[in-house]
């Protein structure tokens, strides 16, 4: 007897090798999925302009990123004490502008060069709610906590929602390898500030019209995250304890699923083999210079140099992240 709906993701005919570079980018459901990777020893890097979550906003993104785009002051806007993008997550936002700009370019360049080269893209769309920033009479990416009566907000129509879908497919695959892969995905983090009602509105913007965008493109792909968490993860259990984020638990079921559909069995045993020897790294003893415990740090690292050998990027060193 089955005791909750399942929700199917069916077996992937292309499928992710232990080698292949992972470009993610989206809501905080994307960085999550990245971090997974990361603990994997997948190569992955996540949001260069931070937690987006409009799909006009990331393809404005993936456009900076194909011409790799230089900001420069006239970007900027000044609140307070901080300097801001408003094309940007508040994480970049400081109050010296030289700092402020060379994240931004920084991130820039190294994320052009990660995209240049990857073979999967994972986009995670969060809302279909955007804001005009009304003394520019600028669409904006976030709103950095400036006071309301500075915005519009509205919902995107679905001739933008699939216009910005459309546009970001064919900068991804003129920028990218011939081989990318898109993969899509709406996030199950509720925008309960939007309002309940509101919010189911603007999931299901985001899902009718990415279906009617990439159903008939041949290297688009769609991953039921929000579906497996409204419905097959339904328990508040499974959730944080603002009842809106899936907890770690609900991550790491969601991540099994991808994994068992997208992966090759060989990456899946890469994969594995890397969370436990991180889990191994974790442990704590009461005496570091015993001779137990420098046998149990010499067993890790011959199980790393054994790791090592399957790929060619560096493994267990410091990850870098984008978030």
């Amino acid at each position: 007897m089955k005791f909750r709906t399942e929700v199917e993701i069916r077996n992937s005919e292309i499928k992710i090798e232990k080698s292949d570079k992972i470009f993610s980018i989206g809501s905080c459901f994307a960085t999550e999925i990245h971090q997974i990777l990361s603990n994997g020893q997948i190569q992955s890097l996540n949001n260069p302009f931070g937690t987006i979550f409009n799909p006009y906003s990331i393809r404005n993104e993936f456009e900076f990123l194909s011409f790799k785009k230089k900001f420069d002051e006239k970007d900027i806007i000044s609140y307070k004490d901080k300097f801001i993008s408003l094309d940007h997550h508040s994480s970049f936002d400081g109050q010296n502008l030289e700092a402020v700009l060379s994240k931004i370019n920084n991130n820039i360049v190294d994320a052009n060069l990660f995209l240049k080269e990857s073979k999967w893209v994972i986009i995670t769309f969060g809302t279909s709610y955007i804001y005009e920033f009304l003394p520019k009479q600028k669409l904006v990416a976030n709103c950095h906590k400036i006071p309301g009566k500075f915005f519009n907000k509205r919902l995107l129509t679905s001739n933008e929602i699939q216009q910005s879908i459309l546009e970001t497919i064919q900068i991804i695959n003129e920028f990218c390898p011939s081989d990318i892969q898109i993969l899509f995905t709406v996030s199950p983090v509720r925008h309960s500030k939007d309002g309940w009602t509101e919010n189911n509105i603007s999931k299901s913007l985001l899902i009718s019209n990415l279906y009617e965008v990439i159903k008939n493109e041949q290297n688009c792909h769609y991953l039921p995250v929000y579906e497996i968490m409204m419905d097959e993860l339904r328990d508040y259990r499974f959730y944080k304890e603002d009842m809106l984020h899936p907890n770690q638990q609900a991550v790491n079921f969601i991540f099994d699923k991808f994994k068992n559909a997208y992966f090759f069995d060989d990456c899946i045993d890469f994969v594995q083999e890397n969370f436990k020897i991180l889990k191994s790294q974790e442990h704590q003893s009461h005496d570091k210079n015993s001779i137990v415990h420098q046998e149990f740090l010499a067993h890790i690292e011959q199980k790393i140099r054994s790791q090592q050998q399957k790929v060619t990027h560096p493994i267990f060193q410091s990850v870098k992240q984008n978030s």
